[in-house]
């Protein structure tokens, strides 16, 4: 699989680990930043790696910030993305499955390598699951996203 990694400064260290955990699996990455420790803003990267998921660049992304709640709030404002913090692995493979969750947001001041790399192997693992209370929920979604003004 073809995947977008971002992060903030305070992800950044979290970020080489999980990169290096996605190549050893075996998938393509494309790293949008941030690339050393310096502060930078973490709505900047969510636009960088959430461009490349709508155009199709990548099927999916994963932003690693402080906590994963400012990258999920970030990568959420861009239409057509569907991001969860997830630090759990029944999250992690459960918004995939529920939700046709496009965006794992993790935060390094919260789990550790070890747990990061099993977070993104569950959510990379999992499948839309193509059930109609599924579908119309995620319909839903897509119909309050289309309303926004």
């Amino acid at each position: 699989m073809k995947l977008a990694i971002g992060s903030d400064h305070a992800g950044w260290a979290l970020k080489g680990g999980v990169i290096a955990h996605l190549e050893a699996l075996g998938h393509q990455v494309v790293d949008v930043g941030s690339h050393d420790a310096n502060p930078v803003d973490f709505p900047d990267i969510a636009q960088a790696l959430t461009a490349q998921v709508l155009s199709g660049e990548v099927e999916r992304g994963i932003m690693v910030c402080g906590t994963g709640v400012g990258a999920a709030i970030a990568a959420n404002k861009v239409r057509g993305i569907r991001a969860a913090v997830c630090h759990d692995v029944h999250s992690s493979h459960q918004s995939v499955e529920h939700d046709d969750v496009n965006v794992m947001c993790i935060g390094a001041q919260i789990v550790g390598p070890w747990l990061a790399n099993d977070l993104v192997t569950a959510f990379l693992d999992a499948r839309f699951d193509d059930n109609e209370d599924y579908r119309r929920r995620v319909r839903k979604l897509h119909d309050m996203e289309r309303d926004l003004k």
